[in-house]
């Protein structure tokens, strides 16, 4: 076992004996603790100098539920949570034992304007236009699924080019001859109906062929496993497409690797990347420390975590990790 294995073993070890420690010192307090999957996850939009949005919660396991069952819950996609629970059996978790939801998340290097999709976070963001929000500008954020290797999502700026209630699902030739190689044919129209693929509501890009819609299979949803188009929960597709005008633009990109401020600090969020995108991580570290330089370049008060920088790249928990600290306040 190499060291950098070894330390990430012991971190993912220690990182989530922490997380029972907390579970069960406020055991009391959260167990009643639940996602209701008719809201949306919504936070206040932090001042411009600053990316870091939500905070850490603990729920518990039902009796019969599977982690995706929880998933489902909370409103969060299927990588999350097991990137989140890696001691936690999927199938099988035991019944009242703790289950750490990240809802802290670093907002992705884009525009604040419309909807921005990060492939790789399986995670679309909207920010509602002002006139919509009551109070204070804010940023809603779902669970996405995205396209798989052999059929990418793809990557630019686009907008919603249309709205459809109940769509009927026309299946292109190449889909249809990938079902019909497994045995399976494809009816030429899918009508609206439980087992319409794009669920109940469709919001149509710019981009001819991709939507982003609700789906039939919702475990599915987090996962890099469509034909390129974005799949919702349908309790998430249905609450946006209430509020997203057609019209509204839409920024899609691919970055596994965040950085950004919060209050106390520079922190370092990375996932995953895709499939197609897995690359050595030296180039990983490599690039990471490099922008870290750069945001820090005008900070030399500020002492960077090496270590902890390392294994947040090789680990890819999908935690922001505070990475440099500063002192309440001196970013402003």
């Amino acid at each position: 076992m190499t060291s950098s294995h070894l330390v990430k073993m012991m971190r993912r070890r220690s990182s989530y004996l922490i997380s029972i420690l907390v579970a069960m010192l406020f055991a009391s307090a959260m167990s009643g603790a639940r996602g209701d999957p008719t809201l949306l996850e919504r936070h206040p939009l932090p001042d411009a100098d600053l990316e870091l949005l939500g905070r850490m919660r603990i729920t518990t396991v039902d009796d019969g539920q599977t982690l995706l069952d929880v998933a489902r819950q909370q409103g969060i996609g299927q990588e999350e949570i097991l990137h989140a629970n890696p001691a936690v059996d999927r199938w099988l978790p035991t019944p009242g034992s703790p289950v750490i939801i990240f809802g802290r998340r670093l907002l992705p290097d884009a525009e604040r304007n419309g909807i921005v999709i990060n492939l790789p976070e399986f995670r679309l963001y909207y920010f509602p236009e002002p006139a919509s929000t009551a109070g204070s500008p804010e940023v809603i954020t779902v669970p996405i699924s995205v396209g798989r290797m052999d059929w990418k999502t793809p990557i630019g700026r686009t907008r919603i080019a249309a709205k459809q209630k109940n769509p009927s699902w026309t299946p292109p030739a190449s889909i249809r001859a990938e079902h019909e190689a497994d045995g399976e044919i494809l009816p030429r129209v899918v009508p609206p109906g439980p087992d319409n693929p794009l669920g109940g509501y469709a919001m149509r890009l710019a981009i001819p062929g991709y939507l982003i819609h609700g789906t039939d299979k919702e475990f599915g949803v987090g996962m890099q496993v469509t034909h390129g188009c974005m799949r919702l929960l349908p309790e998430h597709i249905e609450a946006l497409f209430q509020m997203v005008r057609v019209g509204t633009p839409v920024f899609l990109m691919n970055q596994s690797i965040k950085l950004g401020w919060g209050v106390d600090g520079l922190y370092l969020e990375v996932h995953p990347p895709l499939e197609e995108d897995v690359r050595p991580v030296g180039m990983d570290l490599a690039e990471t420390f490099a922008r870290i330089s750069s945001m820090l370049a005008e900070r030399p008060e500020l002492v960077v975590d090496k270590t902890l920088v390392s294994t947040t790249v090789i680990e890819k928990s999908g935690l922001p990790e505070l990475i440099a600290r500063v002192e309440q306040d001196t970013l402003r």
